[in-house]
């Protein structure tokens, strides 16, 4: 795998911004949950247990966005991708319901949500996992999901918030050697 591929993780994990965290992560989420997620922050650093606590939570929580980006990240960030794609999906299936989306990320258009105001944080969690899932894909190997991803990006956010074009960049660059 081109070594761009893989130094390339800027902006790549689900949202990090606060607004969009927030509105996510608070509403809704069960104090028992929110503590077992508390728990494994404190003890991400015990794979085991850590992830023991973030089963627990989406066992009380399940489907809550919360849930999703704390599993995300966990396996992202420990370097577990194919499961951190797997919680992308689910993610990406969330979002798709919560904004009335089809299942099929294929099947989305830019006329099916309001994608280019980022005050609509449903939306924009929706081109944040669809950025993850697009990157994953692409650590992966499978260069053609992770493209179709990335292009589907750019039409859903033709001036690029989300940054894409850096994805694009990466995939362009796949197969050159590193010293051009």
């Amino acid at each position: 795998m081109n070594s761009s591929l893989k130094q390339d993780n800027r902006q790549t994990s689900l949202p990090e911004d606060p607004l969009l965290a927030g509105a996510l992560l608070g509403a809704g989420l069960p104090m028992e949950a929110e503590e077992l997620l508390q728990k494994a922050s404190a003890f991400y650093h015990l794979n085991d247990i850590a992830e023991k606590h973030l089963l627990e939570a989406q066992s009380i929580a399940p489907g809550h966005a919360a849930v999703l980006i704390g599993l995300y990240r966990f396996y992202f960030y420990k370097g577990r991708l194919a499961e951190a794609l797997e919680i992308a999906r689910v993610c990406l299936l969330k979002a798709a319901a919560d904004c009335e989306l089809p299942a099929d990320w294929h099947l989305v258009s830019a006329h099916d949500a309001n994608f280019s105001d980022f005050e609509k944080t449903v939306p924009r969690f929706y081109l944040f996992t669809l950025k993850g899932y697009a990157y994953l894909q692409m650590r992966l190997g499978n260069l053609e999901e992770g493209l179709l991803a990335v292009l589907k990006l750019l039409e859903l956010d033709p001036l690029d918030k989300i940054g894409a074009k850096v994805l694009l960049e990466v995939l362009q660059r796949t197969g050159q050697d590193d010293y051009d």
